[in-house]
C-alpha cells in the first residue's frame, strides 16, 4: 500500500471513500463502527448532506485508521474557531490576501 499522506487535500466524501477502498471498509461496517446510519454516511460521502460536526468526523475517522485532521474540512473548521477570537489577525490576513 503506498503511503498515505498525513492530510488529505480532497473533498470530505472523497476522502472517506478513498480510506474505505485502501481499507476494505464497507458503508455498513463503517456506520457501524462510527454509531451512524449508513444511509447518512452515504448523504455525506455524496455531498447530499452538509458536512458533519468535528464530533461526526471524528468518529468516522477512528475505524478508517485516521486522525480527525486528516480530513480538509475539520482543519478549516479548527482554524476559522482560532482566528474567530484574533479578529487583528483576520485583518492583516485580509489585506495580505486581498
Amino acid at each position: 500500500m503506498a503511503k498515505r499522506r498525513r492530510y488529505s487535500d480532497q473533498q470530505l466524501g472523497s476522502t472517506i471513500e478513498q480510506l474505505m477502498a485502501e481499507t476494505g471498509t464497507t458503508y455498513r461496517g463503517l456506520a457501524d463502527k462510527a454509531g451512524l446510519s449508513a444511509g447518512y454516511l452515504n448523504h455525506i460521502v455524496h455531498g447530499n448532506r452538509p458536512v458533519p460536526s468535528n464530533d461526526v468526523i471524528a468518529r468516522i475517522a477512528e475505524p478508517l485508521g485516521v486522525e480527525p485532521e486528516h480530513f480538509r474540512e475539520y482543519r478549516i473548521r479548527v482554524i476559522t474557531e482560532k482566528l474567530e477570537a484574533m479578529p487583528e489577525l483576520i485583518d492583516r490576513l485580509y489585506r495580505r490576501l486581498a
